[in-house]
């Protein structure tokens, strides 16, 4: 409760695939943020370990990538106190909630996803049903928690979209069911662009190395890809639509040191972006060195890490299962 107001907080739900060694991209635009807002908000982060399955995956690497997608959660600074912090295959109502909004959702609005088109372009050898329905996952990932707000980068708002159709639709047939979701945006970092192409999102399954700067990146390497960062011809430090690559690199360097664009614009005038790009790349690394210290420690501590995943497993289940319960009755399911 808000002992200001003594009303209860706002709830909010987010979650970051296992796949892949995650990039500042997921840690400046989702995981970073969500550590300002543990304070006010009663918050459930997930290990969404099953949307990873769209896509073919080791089960060897699936298993010790979602203990390090926790263990980067507990290191960036979310306190498994006051925050439930989970791994979604545990709460089987997922997966439940999930058939039911599939007969609820059509199939239009599926087509349209743009993050089915990218990916079926990307997995052209298996283009598969979870790939198509995964949004609807998401869409029960939201609704079992009756979560008011989501966090999201741009290129997850048109899932959160659907969650508000699929929800709406939903209780305007059986009454009131789900919260109807908000998407929650930082004004910054909502979207990280690759380095090597900043008209793309930073991505962790690029092929080039170089352009993707990774949350567990030594210092060199961090700085040597800045280094080696796509700019453009002029040398001038500023933001705007006609230079992505700097914008981009401004947009990472406000993130990890809170300076606005007119500031950081002021600061490099007359420099080169050699300068600049080396500034970028410092303030990542130091940014991320008491992160990249802290999982360390975290993923020496199996039993630790199990503790925290099982103790969040048990709030959200119980939070799930009346929502799950709800639904359930209202479409005629028969209960015991």
């Amino acid at each position: 409760m808000n002992q200001a107001t003594n009303t209860p907080k706002k709830r909010i739900f987010s979650g970051v695939q296992p796949t892949g060694n995650l990039t500042i991209g997921n840690y400046l635009g989702a995981i970073k943020n969500w550590t300002a807002l543990q304070e006010d908000y009663d918050c459930l982060y997930c290990v969404v370990n099953q949307h990873a399955i769209t896509v073919r995956q080791d089960p060897a690497n699936l298993r010790k990538s979602t203990y390090e997608t926790l263990a980067l959660y507990l290191a960036a600074g979310l306190d498994p106190e006051k925050n439930t912090l989970f791994i979604q295959s545990h709460v089987s109502a997922h997966a439940e909630l999930a058939w039911v909004l599939n007969c609820y959702t059509m199939f239009g609005e599926l087509s349209r996803m743009t993050q089915f088109k990218d990916k079926s372009a990307k997995n052209a050898d298996n283009i598969n049903a979870g790939l198509f329905t995964y949004p609807v996952l998401m869409a029960a990932d939201i609704l079992l928690y009756q979560a008011d707000l989501v966090p999201v980068g741009i290129d997850q708002k048109q899932h959160v979209e659907l969650t508000r159709d699929i929800a709406v639709r939903f209780n305007s047939i059986y009454s009131d069911t789900f919260t109807i979701p908000e998407p929650y945006m930082p004004k910054t970092g909502t979207k990280i662009m690759s380095l090597q192409e900043p008209t793309k999102k930073m991505s962790k399954s690029d092929a080039n190395e170089n352009a993707t700067v990774r949350i567990l990146d030594d210092k060199d390497t961090i700085i040597r890809k800045f280094n080696l960062a796509f700019t453009d011809s002029d040398t001038v430090v500023r933001y705007g639509e006609d230079k992505p690559g700097v914008s981009n690199l401004m947009s990472i360097y406000s993130c990890f040191t809170g300076k606005s664009f007119e500031e950081i614009t002021k600061d490099f005038e007359g420099k080169g972006y050699g300068d600049f790009k080396l500034a970028v790349g410092e303030a990542c690394a130091d940014a991320l060195a008491p992160v990249q210290s802290r999982f360390k420690e975290l993923m020496k501590d199996k039993a630790y890490l199990e503790a925290v995943a099982k103790n969040g497993a048990e709030t959200a289940s119980y939070l799930a299962r009346k929502t799950l319960s709800k639904v359930y009755r209202k479409v005629g399911f028969v209960q015991f």
